[in-house]
């Protein structure tokens, strides 16, 4: 067997700076290998396979059969709807809580319903059936509702609304986009918000509770230049933002939450949805922190987690600022709600398969808001929203793109290196290469190779393991 790949498959037709940063870290993380960027040759008996790769672009079926003459590594599972389809992960999260009524999802996941439908019309005999309790949280009045189409992305089909008549007038527009729609102007994405979404090509969508008491803070006092944070602004405003973090799933199974969490900032300064005195669309640049939406503000509104520190918290009166023991409990309380994510989707084993010789990014979308009971220990509680595959890292912008490197670079250390070395890496325990005094757990024993066995809880490379477990029947062929 030979001591690395042969022959790795690097393709990112549409993602260049993911080729670039995958190249780099093959490039050192000490493995030889040989890098092809169209197709794998038509054989590889014999020779170790590394595809690290875009999902349509790399041979699932050689990942599956894994031939005994070669170790094959795949950068994606096969089959993980249960995640990364909006309509999936509510049915993932509600399935869970049902059989664990104490999961931290019950209060980590907004209430969601699931709605599919392709015209208007069909909300008339939801509103009885599937959709009467959603009906009955409108009827109150005093709940804002977000509509998600299930498998769009980058902001594309949000919508904001509170009544029934609101939602109704929601798919009746996207309706008109449907009939607008020619072979040259796709109308269904070109209204002023960039969100549209045509019906006719999206069947299926969710409405979550839009949870209302954001943190909010003033990105202006996190100078872009690194000079230091501004105490006070005379005129500050407070933005929402949501967490994206980094979180890399290895083998049959272990989860690893990146530490470097990024918070990405509306453009505009919050300000709570109320309805329109003429009918018209509500301004969505409050509400929506989706940099796809805002490319045009380059890196202006993109921060890390830890820049925080010190800011202003302008979504409550007399609230302070936000110490490091928030950031702290904020990244505790992420790690618990991805661990169990991913062990609510094993629960869906139809939707979600891991596999031993498969790894795979996330880009995972959280918000935090005020607690509704808050205590010196825990003013935030953090909520995650959606999962995504293959995440537009491209959005980070160039100020940050070293921790989107050293993210690269970690992935590598941990979860390739060692399956092709031999080592008990990622997928099986410990992480060869790990840097010395990196392990944050005190007292983890030793496992049979002498290496200090990856905990939970446990942080190295800057990824804190958030969940280890078997999947029966992944750990043969």
């Amino acid at each position: 067997m030979a001591a690395r790949p042969s022959v790795a498959l690097v393709a990112w037709p549409s993602a260049p700076l993911t080729n670039r940063l995958v190249r780099n870290a093959l490039d050192t993380c000490g493995l030889d290998v040989d890098v092809v960027a169209a197709q794998l040759p038509a054989s590889v008996a014999g020779r170790d396979v590394l595809q690290w790769a875009s999902y349509d672009a790399m041979d699932h079926e050689l990942t599956l059969a894994h031939p005994p003459s070669a170790r094959v590594l795949t950068s994606a599972y096969t089959i993980r709807k249960a995640l990364i389809r909006k309509h999936f992960l509510a049915r993932t999260a509600l399935r869970h809580c049902t059989k664990h009524p104490d999961s931290p999802l019950r209060a980590g996941v907004p209430r969601t319903w699931e709605v599919e439908l392709q015209f208007a019309d069909e909300l008339d005999e939801m509103w009885t059936d599937e959709l009467w309790d959603l009906g009955a949280e409108l009827e109150r009045g005093d709940r804002w509702m977000i509509l998600k189409p299930g498998m769009a992305d980058r902001g594309n089909g949000l919508r904001l609304f509170h009544t029934k008549e609101e939602l109704e007038n929601i798919f009746l527009e996207f309706e008109d986009a449907d009939d607008d729609e020619d072979e040259d102007a796709p109308a269904a994405e070109d209204d002023e918000s960039g969100t549209g979404v045509a019906t006719s090509q999206l069947r299926h969508f969710v409405v979550q509770e839009y949870l209302s008491n954001p943190l909010l803070i003033d990105p202006a006092q996190i100078p872009l230049d690194g000079s230091p944070l501004k105490p006070s602004l005379p005129d500050a405003k407070g933005h929402k933002f949501h967490l994206r973090a980094y979180c890399i799933a290895s083998g049959a199974l272990r989860v690893f939450l990146y530490d470097r969490i990024l918070a990405l900032f509306a453009s505009a300064p919050y300000t709570a949805p109320s309805p329109s005195s003429s009918g018209a669309a509500i301004d969505l640049a409050p509400h929506l922190t989706n940099t796809c939406l805002q490319a045009h503000t380059g890196e202006a509104y993109v921060r890390l987690l830890d820049e925080l520190v010190g800011a202003a918290v302008l979504s409550e009166p007399g609230a302070g600022i936000v110490t490091r023991e928030d950031l702290d409990d904020i990244r505790d309380q992420a790690a618990l709600l991805l661990g169990e994510t991913f062990a609510a989707a094993l629960g869906m084993s139809v939707h979600f398969q891991p596999l031993p010789n498969a790894f795979e990014l996330f880009g995972v979308d959280l918000l935090v808001t005020h607690a509704p009971a808050p205590t010196p220990a825990r003013r935030f509680r953090v909520s995650l929203l959606e999962a995504n595959a293959e995440p537009a890292i491209e959005m980070t912008g160039p100020r940050l793109t070293w921790v989107l490197e050293d993210l690269f670079c970690a992935i590598a250390r941990v979860c390739v290196v060692p399956f092709f070395r031999g080592g008990e890496g990622a997928g099986a325990g410990g992480a060869e290469g790990a840097a010395e005094g990196e392990s944050s757990a005190e007292g983890s024993s030793d496992d049979a190779g002498g290496r200090k066995k990856w905990k939970v809880g446990e942080t190295r490379e800057h990824l804190r393991m958030c969940l280890d477990t078997e999947v029966r029947g992944a750990g043969g062929w």
